[in-house]
């Protein structure tokens, strides 16, 4: 038998209707989260157990140095080394003195952001810490405020943005590069969002097995 017409047209017209709908609130949001992106350093002066550096350009490290120097902490951490690199290696690139900084730096090898904040995690845990100063670019600053979170709900966390040249805040949509690179980290804002709501609930549901197991074996006592 064939489908009436009016009803094909009518499933076309809702998956039309939803799918217009969807890209609209995806555009919202992606307005809304580069609205999000730091345009300047809010807290420059609070003391933290750690900084925290996330590779991806040596201005990120520059200023984890600087930072350190400044003694707004006593540690720092830099995740997301390349494997074989160890700290006299990493300053000589950013072009530092070793002095005493040396024993004040620690590296990870996390190959992404998921990965930083896991690590950075493990180093926190280990010396009991309970502050960090994050340093990352601006428009990756919102994503790694979300990993970190996730990964250490307890912790103090400053955001310390850097602020890349190439990278343009005004009228950022105007910027072919700029847009590519917004429009990537939203989506992996979104997906990162969306794995953390799924791993909540994974989580709950497991507590409530166990709790109903633990109910059914005190019944049958």
């Amino acid at each position: 038998m064939r489908r009436p017409r009016n009803s094909v047209r009518s499933r076309r017209a809702v998956k039309l209707l939803t799918a217009v709908v969807a890209a609209d609130i995806w555009i919202f949001g992606l307005f809304q989260f580069a609205d999000g992106i730091p345009g300047d350093v809010v807290d420059e002066a609070t003391r933290t157990d750690a900084i925290v550096v996330l590779t991806g350009g040596s201005r990120r490290l520059g200023k984890g140095l600087d930072l350190l120097s400044q003694g707004l902490a006593e540690n720092l951490f830099v995740s997301g080394v390349y494997q074989g690199v160890d700290v006299r290696k990493l300053l000589k690139i950013v072009k530092r003195k070793p002095e005493d900084m040396e024993r004040r730096i620690n590296i990870g090898v996390a190959a992404n952001t998921t990965g930083n904040a896991s690590e950075t995690m493990v180093w926190m845990t280990s010396r009991k810490f309970r502050s960090l100063r994050l340093v990352t670019a601006a428009y990756h600053m919102p994503r790694s405020l979300l990993e970190f979170r996730y990964a250490m709900p307890g912790l103090t966390i400053v955001a310390h943005p850097v602020f890349p040249e190439n990278v343009k805040r005004d009228r950022w949509w105007a910027w072919p590069g700029t847009a590519s690179l917004v429009i990537s980290e939203y989506n992996k804002f979104l997906f990162a969002w969306f794995r953390h709501g799924c791993e909540r609930l994974a989580k709950l549901k497991r507590i409530e097995t166990n709790s109903d197991r633990g109910q059914s074996s005190g019944s049958a006592q």
